[in-house]
């Protein structure tokens, strides 16, 4: 039996701040996040078990069934895990909490006879989940917000802004991502949160209409890329899921409401 290649979704996660916390509490944030994981794809309708997965350590390389439709990880899967991520920071106590980064992306994957799964793919996801704009999205979050996610040009091209049962594409902010010698645009995101990433080095204004437009795509890893504008403040009043209720007053995100999950 020989290697053949297929289009596949890829999600990777990795828990923010997880060195240090020791031994116990490592084991502990793994399971949690696991656990948040599995509800996730499952309350989405997916198999967890029938995906395939790498452990790295402090989080999860996903491939997902072939046939899934982006939007179905976008639009319920990272929802939900920012949902039961946060009915677990409720209670939980503070050297077991999670704040997560979240990366999207999809393509062209090798599948081995022995299960084995590679490509250039999982190097374009492995730079976004470590790029310092979805790093600093996660870091400036305001409390309640646990998930920070960036998506691939490609996936956020083809998930965003199509349908209506997802987040508005303002609630999206491209932005350059220059990891090692990887190049190119990407989109972060807080699921289940309705307003946009605050704006951060590295960030720019807001994508105000759907099918999300950034400039010129990368043609290589070396293309070179002009500076982002200045991003504006967003002001916005709204009702997010979960019980949650967000609002921007001059660039300063507030959450009220302990309701839901």
């Amino acid at each position: 039996m020989e290697s053949r290649y297929e289009y596949r979704v890829l999600l990777a996660c990795d828990i923010a701040a997880s060195a240090g916390r020791g031994e116990a509490a490592l084991q502990e944030i793994r399971g949690v996040l696991e656990a948040a994981c599995r509800g996730a794809f499952q309350a989405a309708g997916l198999d967890w078990n029938r995906c395939l997965r790498q452990d790295t350590g402090d989080g999860f390389q996903v491939v997902a069934l072939p046939g899934i439709r982006k939007q179905l990880l976008l639009n319920a899967v990272l929802p939900e895990l920012a949902a039961l991520v946060r009915a677990h920071n409720r209670t939980a106590a503070d050297g077991v909490r999670l704040r997560l980064r979240v990366a999207l992306h999809a393509g062209e994957v090798r599948l081995a006879p022995d299960g084995g799964v590679s490509g250039a793919p999982f190097e374009v996801l492995a730079r976004l989940l470590n790029a310092a704009p979805v790093r600093e999205a996660l870091r400036d979050a305001p409390e309640g917000v646990p998930v920070a996610a960036i998506l691939s040009q490609h996936f956020g091209e083809e998930a965003v802004g199509h349908g209506d049962d997802g987040p508005d594409a303002d609630a999206f902010v491209p932005v350059e991502v220059r990891e090692k010698k990887y190049v190119g645009h990407a989109w972060v995101h807080y699921p289940g949160c309705p307003i946009a990433p605050r704006a951060a080095a590295g960030l720019r204004e807001p994508v105000r209409e759907p099918g999300l437009e950034p400039g010129p795509p990368a043609e290589s890893q070396s293309t070179e890329m002009e500076p982002p504008p200045p991003a504006s403040a967003v002001q916005k009043n709204r009702a997010g899921g979960h019980g949650q209720i967000y609002a921007v007053q001059s660039g300063t995100l507030h959450i009220n409401g302990q309701g839901g999950r």
